[in-house]
Formats: structure tokens, C-alpha cells, sequence
């Protein structure tokens, strides 16, 4: 038999004579392979170069993916350093921009290859459906991916530098965190919130060290352009404090850091001499937008540990007062309501506000998954543009995406320059800091913040409750009665939880003993904020005061 006979006889090739169930097979057949193995109904059914060419190109593509999956799990900086680079998200982009519209053509030939006209009637529109909702799951996806490639490439150029990569000092990375209103009416950014986070290269523990607004006499190094100008420190006045650097350089000393952001280097410079450690990098925060950042992310939760005041443009029915309360317990909070929560200061100090932001990075942090990327990417990516910037190389990403999985891990360690870690408001330790204290505190941090310097803690922390529990027990054979023996127990165990919390908070001093916090109303019933504004409404002194007693432990909260 010829081969041409043959060919006639193939149903693939050749359906005219072949039954309606047969040719319905072919279709779902070809079909099948367009969606699995792009160019392979071409090869069996129409343009052999064609299903050639494709083919090679699925082969290639296959490579790239499981190439890509082994660098994920033996190397995944490397990858995402590599998604990250500009010119491979340019390349990238395009490339499956390519890859979408040819696989649209390849459905499009493979239905032309179908023939709907030789289907059963009842084939003739569910086959072109099909085709058609393929063409949208896997053009569709491409595209997207092609979308995300060169929107990030747009919004990752505008967000990061482009230098050569920062190298760990002492095996740390030190970075200045910034946050602040950048207003029309401003030169510059004046930061609300600074903090240095010094995170172990090996580990990804962390340490955040925040340093006060109002800190004063702030030094820079020595070979800062502005130890020229303030060799004795940033000390003017009270109006020369650690969050006036910024507007100050910004405005006056400029050309000092030629093609630079100069506020932001000027203020890194002397948060290296502030803390004493080497801080390589800086990262800037627009508050005024960072709102739209977490609604972009769906929401933060955290939980307070106390009640907090914010303030909104409506007043409470019948009053002039405009205070409203978030309540002790667990809160998912939009943009605004986590700014209110993290700015806030009424009724309490700074204090009590740089604990709340501490919180509020820390809930960042653990929320922003590589999940919460992929699923927000958009809004993510245009918001993180138009309110932060950094002079962190873009092509390092990778690596710092890594330490932050890693960090999430563990509780960051914390210390605020300024009470209650050194001393209690009245005792003005950030107008009058003592900073080789505070190196010597920040030194003892960051030794805490690596793997060995917390399997030491434990260790310790383990030894002290050993130690309180064998004095209970020598307590309790001395005594010499069962009341005798409980009292002597119940004494040293309060000792020793008391150590324990210290430990767990790693030295952290609290703003106000917390037992000392009201809960309850004078007829007993739980503090709810019907009954706090009713204090702030009577205007009495000694209802205001009570209103901050009660707001004194709202320091305390925790992430998620």
C-alpha cells in the first residue's frame, strides 16, 4: 500500500471519513497537546516545521522552569536577584509577551486544524469554548507575567539604587528605617520614626534600635562632611534634634553630598555615631502614603496591649470632643487606623508611640510574604514607589529578601534610646544622652541578636529559673510547715517569672508598671470608650489624669 493511501487512512490527519465520536476524540486529542506540549498537534495533525519550531521552544521553556526550580531550592537569593535585575526583567518581559502571542497563534492554528465544521452538533460550540478558555489560562497567565516583569522592573528602578552590593560589617547589616511627612510645604523629609535594624547576616535575628525624635547633641564621625560644620555634635539649640538633620542638610548643606539624597546621608551618618555601629544603607518611608501600602496589602494585625487614642475630624454627638479608642485585644487595621495607632501620643509620650511603631514594623514584616507579593503585586508595586526609597543596590534584593524570611522567624530584640530603657521620661536622657552608654547597650544587643548569643540567653534564662526553683525548694524544707513552705515557694517564683520576662524581652524596661493600669469603672463594669470620653468631656484634672493612667500600658502590643 502507497503511503499517500496511508496518510488518507490516518483519522489525525485526514477526518473527513471518520465517525462523529472519532473525530470528537481528535479534537479534545489536539486540543490536549496545544494546552500540554504547545507544537505537538501540529506535528501529528497540521505544519510539521511549524509544530517543530514550537516544539523546541517548549523544550527550552521546560529547561528554563526546572533550571529555575533546582536555583530555588539550593539558591534562591541568586533567583530572586535574577527576577530583580532590570535588564533580565526587560529580556523577560518581552520574551513572554513573545510566548503569549505565539501560543495564541499555535490555538488558533490548532482549531483551524480541528475543523468545527466536521464536529457533531453538539461539539461544534463546546470545542471553540474550550479553545478559547485555554487561550485565556495560558496567554492570559504569560501576559500577566509579562505585566509583572516590566511593571516591577518600572517600580523596583525607582524604589532602589544601583550600585555594586553593601558587604556585612562584623557579619551585620545595619540599616537606617525612616519614616516621616515629606509635605509640599517641607524642604525634605522630617523623620518621625527612625530606627537602626541591625540584622545578622548568618541568621536573620534582628535588632531594632530606635532612636527618639527629640534626641539632642547627636555626633556625627569623623569623616562625615558635617563633622566639619558640627564638630561637637548637632547642638544649636532645641531646635537641633535628631530628626532635624534631614530638612536641615536638605536645605543648607546639599551640595556637600553632590547626587545624593543629602538629608538621608547626613542622618545615616550620624545614626552610625549615635549607636556606634557602621550603618551601610538607609531606607526612607513617606507616612503620608505609607497608609496606601498596607491597604495594598490587606490590612495589618496587631495586638494592643492597652487602649489607644486617635484623633478624627467628627466629633462625638453632642460634644466638641473628637478622640476616639482602639481597645485592648487583636485588631486587622486598614491604612489610616494603623497609622493612627502607630502615631499616636495623646494622653502618653513618645515613648509609648516608638513601642507602638516597633510593633507595627514587626506586623509589616511577618505580613509580607512572598504570597502576599504575588497575590498584591500591583498595588504593592504602585504604592512602594511613589513612598519609598533607598540607596539598597536593587541587584542584592535577593539577599535581603532572604534575611527577611529569616527574621520572621524570631522576635525582634528592641531598645529605645530614651525612656524606659534609660531611665523614665522625667529623667531627660534623650536631651541629655550619655552615648557611650549607649554603645555599650547596643553592643550587648546585637551580640543577643545572632544564633549563638540567643541559644546563650536561653541558656541563662534556663540556669536563673533552676536557680529560683532550688532556692523555693531549700525555702520550703526550712520552714518546717505546710503554710511556711507555700509562702517560701510562692516568694521566689514571683522572682523568677519576673526574670523570665526580662529575659524574653531581652533587658526592655517597661513605661509604667502595668499592674498599677486601671480596667474597671468605679461601679466595676469593664473600662469601655463610652466611659473614657465622658472623662475627657468633663474636663477635670483629675478625670484627665486618670485617662493617662489608663492609657499607660498601651506601649505594649505584639504583631499578628
Amino acid at each position: 500500500m502507497s503511503p499517500s493511501l496511508l496518510n488518507q487512512d490516518d483519522p489525525l490527519r485526514h477526518p473527513e471519513e471518520s465517525s462523529a465520536p472519532t473525530r470528537t476524540k481528535r479534537a479534545w486529542t489536539l486540543w490536549l497537546l496545544t494546552l500540554l506540549v504547545p507544537g505537538g498537534a501540529q506535528v501529528v495533525a497540521g505544519n510539521k516545521r511549524l509544530g517543530r519550531a514550537a516544539l523546541t521552544v517548549t523544550v527550552a521553556c521546560w529547561a528554563l522552569i526546572v533550571a529555575a526550580v533546582v536555583l530555588l531550592l539550593v539558591k534562591r537569593s541568586w533567583l530572586i536577584s535574577l527576577v530583580a535585575d532590570s535588564t533580565f526583567q526587560l529580556v523577560g518581559g518581552i520574551a513572554l509577551a513573545l510566548l503569549a502571542l505565539g501560543w495564541i497563534a499555535l490555538f488558533l492554528n490548532t482549531l483551524a486544524i480541528i475543523r468545527p465544521g466536521l464536529l457533531a452538533p453538539g461539539m461544534k460550540a463546546i470545542v471553540p469554548t474550550a479553545v478559547v478558555a485555554a487561550m485565556v489560562l495560558t496567554s492570559g497567565s504569560l501576559g500577566y507575567g509579562s505585566y509583572v516583569l516590566l511593571k516591577g522592573r518600572d517600580a523596583l528602578s525607582g524604589i532602589f539604587a544601583s550600585g555594586p552590593p553593601i558587604e556585612a560589617v562584623d557579619g551585620r547589616y545595619n540599616i537606617l528605617v525612616m519614616g516621616g511627612d515629606a509635605g509640599s510645604d517641607r524642604i525634605g523629609l522630617r523623620p518621625d520614626s527612625s530606627a537602626v535594624w541591625s540584622i545578622d547576616a548568618a541568621s536573620g535575628r534582628t535588632a531594632v534600635i530606635s532612636i527618639p525624635r527629640n534626641l539632642q547633641n547627636v555626633p556625627f564621625p569623623n569623616d562625615s562632611p558635617m563633622h566639619k560644620i558640627y564638630p561637637s555634635g548637632f547642638n544649636c539649640g532645641d531646635e537641633c534634634i535628631f530628626n532635624a538633620i534631614y530638612p536641615t542638610v536638605a536645605e543648607k548643606h546639599a551640595d556637600l553630598y553632590p547626587g545624593q539624597d543629602a538629608g538621608a546621608e547626613a542622618t545615616k551618618e550620624a545614626a552610625s555615631a549615635v549607636t556606634g555601629l557602621t550603618v551601610q544603607a538607609y531606607v526612607v518611608v513617606d507616612m503620608g502614603g505609607f497608609k496606601d501600602l498596607i491597604d495594598a496589602m490587606g490590612g495589618v494585625t496587631i495586638t494592643s496591649g492597652g487602649w489607644v487614642p486617635y484623633n478624627t475630624k467628627k466629633p462625638w454627638p453632642g460634644t466638641t470632643i473628637k478622640t476616639h479608642w482602639f481597645a485592648p485585644g487583636e485588631h486587622h487595621f486598614t491604612g489610616n487606623q494603623a497609622l493612627w495607632f502607630a502615631r499616636s501620643r495623646d494622653f502618653t509620650t513618645d515613648y509609648h508611640r516608638i513601642r507602638r511603631q516597633q510593633c507595627l514594623q514587626q506586623a509589616m514584616i511577618n505580613q509580607f510574604t512572598p504570597q502576599t507579593l504575588l497575590t498584591k503585586f500591583t498595588g504593592i508595586m504602585d504604592t512602594g514607589k511613589q513612598i519609598v526609597h533607598t540607596d539598597l543596590p536593587q541587584g542584592q534584593l535577593g539577599d535581603f529578601v532572604n534575611l527577611a524570611d529569616m527574621a520572621r522567624k524570631n522576635a525582634f530584640l528592641r531598645l529605645t534610646l530614651g525612656a524606659p530603657d534609660f531611665g523614665t521620661a522625667a529623667d531627660k536622657f534623650s536631651t541629655f544622652p550619655d552615648y557611650e552608654l549607649i554603645h555599650t547597650r547596643v553592643d550587648a544587643l546585637v551580640e543577643k541578636a545572632t544564633d549563638a548569643g540567643a541559644k546563650a540567653a536561653k541558656e541563662a534564662q534556663a540556669s536563673k529559673k533552676a536557680q529560683a526553683s532550688q532556692k523555693a525548694s531549700d525555702s520550703a524544707k526550712a520552714s518546717g510547715s505546710a503554710s511556711s513552705s507555700a509562702k517560701a515557694s510562692s516568694t521566689p517564683k514571683a522572682s523568677s517569672d519576673t526574670g523570665s520576662t526580662v529575659d524574653e524581652n531581652d533587658g526592655e524596661s517597661t513605661l509604667k508598671n502595668h499592674d498599677d493600669v486601671p480596667t474597671t469603672q468605679p461601679d466595676g463594669s469593664p473600662i469601655d470608650e463610652e466611659y473614657l470620653v465622658r472623662l475627657e468631656k468633663s474636663g477635670l484634672k483629675y478625670n484627665l489624669d486618670l485617662i493617662s493612667q489608663i492609657a499607660q500600658n498601651n506601649d505594649a502590643c505584639t504583631a499578628g
